[in-house]
This record gives C-alpha cells, structure tokens and sequence, in this order.
C-alpha cells in the first residue's frame, strides 16, 4: 500500500469529491479554533504575534519547497521572510 503525503499524489487529482455536510462541521469547528487562537495571540503582545507569523510563514515556504522537491536551509528561509516582513531577527 503506497503511503500519500501529498494531496498531488491522490490518484484522482485534481479532481476532488467531499460530502458538504461533513466537510462544513469540520470547517466551522476550524473556524472557531482559529478565532480562540487569534484571541490568545492578541493577549501576547506585539513581539510574540511577529514571531508567531514569522515561523508560520517560515515553516510554509519550507513545506512549499518540499513539495516541489526543493529541500531550503531553514535559517536562509527564515532570514529571507523576516527581511520581507521588515523584522530584525539578530536577537
């Protein structure tokens, strides 16, 4: 049994089938757990919330990279988005 890691290798990509029903639970569930997340973040202050989106989008362009078969050195990455994002990250 082939394992899938990516959602390129189902074997009826593109071309996607879901039950509405069920995949709307699951979404507002997720949209409620974000909502709660967003609210702690602002709790944590400025400083936090720009770490949070810096290793957020770190970790995104990483698993981008991987999917096309690029493996990225984590710490040019995070350079390269903090930069982006007008943030110092020498601390």
């Amino acid at each position: 049994m082939r394992t899938i890691h990516y959602i390129h290798e189902l074997t009826d990509w593109p071309n996607f089938h879901w039950d509405r029903l069920a995949l709307s639970k699951t979404l507002a569930d997720v949209r409620h757990r974000q909502g709660r997340l967003v609210g702690r973040m602002e709790g944590l202050g400025f400083k936090l919330q720009q770490e949070a989106v810096l290793e957020t989008l770190t970790e995104d362009v990483l698993k981008s990279s991987e999917i096309e078969g690029e493996k990225l050195d984590i710490n040019q990455v995070r350079s390269s988005v903090a930069r982006g994002l007008g943030m110092d990250i020498a601390d």
